[in-house]
């Protein structure tokens, strides 16, 4: 594994949920169960678990809340030392409501404001925040804050294009987000600014709705809605994709059929330009695509993000990183994500390892 740095800019917010899978109106007044979220945190988080070399860049406040995000990273072996803190304004804060059975879950945002949207690049030192990385990593949700972030989000990897660092891009759209161009639809701001930092992305990573609402690039036969996956055309998804940003060399798509809150099925796609193939996973016995079937779902907020630091993590690495092989990690540590409490994905590279080798059984370690 190199000791280059993977690095990932972006918001991490307070996040808070009702206990268990109560209601809002059911928990408050009372309390709220409090931890840290942020699609580039997660990454990082989960990449330092798997032993990789994780930096995290953002911007905070000065206050005790960040300086505790901040040594809860350190403990984690995240590099956050070149984290920008200002003496004022504020950390963003989203509340998570736990869905069940067909209630689904529900986000509620309240990150107006926060440092990181007030920033422009001129606020950041580019060449320090970069100084020994080898990765990049960003999302569709910074740019969705404010101009400002969007702007920052472009000229970062702008500047590590130029010094031939590898970027990866999750394009992440949040329907609640882009907001911030009154009178242009969300769709429309997240496709022109998306389309201007994705030229300079390597490896572009998606769910089964984000090509389709940031670029228009549906697959056809796929609904969403009613837990639906159409494999072939998540195929054509990635080829559109790739000819429209010929920079990058990889697509991967996760393929989440949502059958109820607690039920879904989960699998992986990537397809390699250079092999000009796609690659799914898992695979059963007869080498044909079987999502995970995951019931009984303890926490799916930053399932995507696990998929995403699994596929980095493997395709960096001498043991994993042949596209079938990088697949199925990344597939088995989003799967286990699903498992956990939180945003973070607290697991092993030797747990991500069992379960791709069928050790999926849940049975007791002794």
């Amino acid at each position: 594994m190199s000791r280059e740095y993977v690095a990932g800019f972006g918001e991490v917010m307070l996040r808070l949920c009702p206990p268990g899978r109560k209601r809002f109106a059911q928990a408050m007044p009372g309390q709220l169960e409090a931890t840290f979220g942020g699609g580039e945190a997660n990454v990082c988080a989960s990449l330092a678990m798997l032993g990789e070399n994780a930096r995290y860049l953002t911007a905070l406040p000065a206050n005790p809340v960040a300086e505790a995000f901040a040594a809860q990273l350190r403990g984690l072996k995240v590099d956050v030392e070149q984290i920008h803190y200002e003496k004022t304004g504020r950390m963003g804060v989203y509340y998570a409501e736990h869905g069940a059975a067909q209630r689904g879950s529900n986000v509620i945002y309240d990150r107006e404001g926060s440092v990181i949207s007030q920033l422009g690049p001129e606020a950041y030192d580019f060449d320090a925040m970069l100084a020994d990385v080898g990765h990049l990593h960003i999302t569709g949700i910074t740019p969705a804050l404010s101009e400002n972030a969007f702007r920052t989000t472009l000229a970062l990897a702008k500047k590590a294009s130029e010094r031939g660092i590898t970027i990866s891009c999750d394009l992440n759209f949040r329907k609640k987000l882009w907001k911030w161009r009154p009178g242009t639809p969300a769709r429309e701001l997240a496709g022109e600014c998306m389309g201007k930092i994705v030229p300079f992305v390597d490896w572009i990573i998606c769910n089964e709705e984000d090509a389709s609402d940031v670029f228009g690039i549906a697959s056809e036969k796929s609904s969403v809605e009613s837990g639906k996956i159409d494999r072939a055309g998540y195929v054509e998804v990635a080829r559109r994709l790739l000819q429209r940003f010929p920079r990058a060399s990889r697509v991967a798509i996760t393929l989440r059929e949502s059958y109820s809150a607690n039920h879904n099925n989960w699998g992986a796609m990537l397809f390699d330009r250079a092999a000009d193939h796609a690659f799914f996973a898992p695979l059963n016995a007869a080498g044909e695509y079987t999502p995970y079937e995951i019931r009984n779902i303890v926490d799916r907020f930053g399932g995507g993000d696990s998929s995403g630091a699994g596929l980095i993590y493997a395709l960096r690495s001498a043991e994993y990183s042949d596209p079938q092989t990088a697949i199925r990690f990344a597939a088995a540590a989003s799967c286990l994500k699903h498992t956990i409490p939180g945003d973070y994905n607290y697991v092993s590279r030797a747990e991500v390892v069992a379960l791709m080798n069928g050790g999926g059984s849940g049975r007791v370690m002794r």
